[in-house]
């Protein structure tokens, strides 16, 4: 890979970032979310990834547009992501104006379906547990043709996935006719993602990368990633952060990146991983780490009414 690329080449024929600015904001106020993509916009950052489940899309749209307004960017500069949330799987031609509305765009340049889990309209918008009465029977065919609709009324350039394994999109690509141009996974040292990554690579289909720092200090993930000791070595052999060395080896493995982050030091400091690179060396290590996943989806899986009794069910045994 050359040391200073900056994108990859999506089967549409359009470049994403490799490195994105993750939105989730579960415990943030929107003034901190817009100062924080102003910051980003001045560093370099030109990848925005949002949902409407994280309620960042209205302040990430309000600092684009300032952007916009005082010309420290052009739209057509930018590359916007959001999702299909599971209760909004019914109507996501509905859903993606919604999400039009709240980022004051015009069309956003990835739409992905959030999970492969369809719950009733009426369920809570969150991430935590849903009742049994809030799953429903899951139509991936009907889902994707409203993806599909979406593209074709121009409001996305783009379709994907994420949280699919690669069985769920094998068996999405024998009904679709537009294939995923995405599939947005959880993937950093200690989940490597390798059977994913080259069944995606196989089929062109490009590989994103949330949580790509283990999800240190958040509720779902563990310091334990960053924390480890093959992290503080390498960084200290390359005098870069444990952070820089994470992110770097997810771009290394031709995956983009979206780190999240509030904090200006860390915008900066987690964008500057472009003009070096790990050696032969550093990889063979990282190889041999123990494998474990950190967001299993417990909370998507239910032996009575959800479409999946197992998390080995919902990840297909890739987990």
């Amino acid at each position: 890979m050359e040391v200073f690329k900056r994108t990859a080449q999506l089967n549409t024929g359009a470049q994403i970032p490799l490195i994105g600015l993750g939105t989730v904001a579960a415990d943030q106020n929107e003034e901190d979310i817009t100062v924080a993509v102003i910051t980003a916009l001045q560093v370099g950052y030109r990848h925005f990834d949002t949902a409407s489940m994280y309620k960042s899309e209205r302040p990430l749209g309000k600092a684009l547009n300032t952007a916009f307004q005082n010309g420290l960017v052009k739209r057509e500069d930018l590359f916007v992501t959001t999702k299909l949330w599971n209760t909004e799987h019914d109507d996501p031609v509905t859903a993606i104006k919604s999400s039009l509305k709240n980022l004051q765009l015009d069309y956003v340049d990835l739409y992905l379906i959030h999970w492969p889990i369809k719950l009733r309209k009426e369920a809570p918008m969150s991430a935590s547990k849903p009742k049994e009465e809030d799953f429903l029977p899951l139509d991936m065919k009907s889902t994707w043709q409203g993806m599909e609709q979406c593209l074709e009324m121009g409001f996305t350039k783009a379709v994907g996935v994420s949280n699919f394994s690669s069985k769920k999109i094998e068996d999405l690509l024998t009904h679709a006719k537009i294939p995923p141009a995405v599939d947005q996974v959880e993937m950093h040292p200690q989940w490597q993602q390798k059977k994913l990554r080259d069944y995606c690579n196989k089929h062109n289909i490009h590989v994103s990368a949330w949580g790509p720092l283990g999800g240190h200090n958040k509720g779902w993930g563990s310091n334990e990633v960053m924390d480890n000791p093959l992290m503080h070595e390498i960084a200290q052999k390359h005098g870069k952060t444990r952070a820089q060395v994470m992110l770097r080896w997810g771009l290394e493995q031709g995956a983009s990146v979206l780190p999240k982050s509030y904090n200006t030091d860390r915008i900066f400091s987690n964008f500057q991983i472009f003009d070096w690179s790990l050696t032969p060396d550093d990889h063979d290590k990282i190889d041999m780490l123990k494998q474990v996943k950190l967001f299993r989806g417990d909370a998507f899986v239910n032996s009575t009414t959800g479409p999946y009794k197992t998390v080995e069910e919902l990840w297909d045994g890739e987990i």
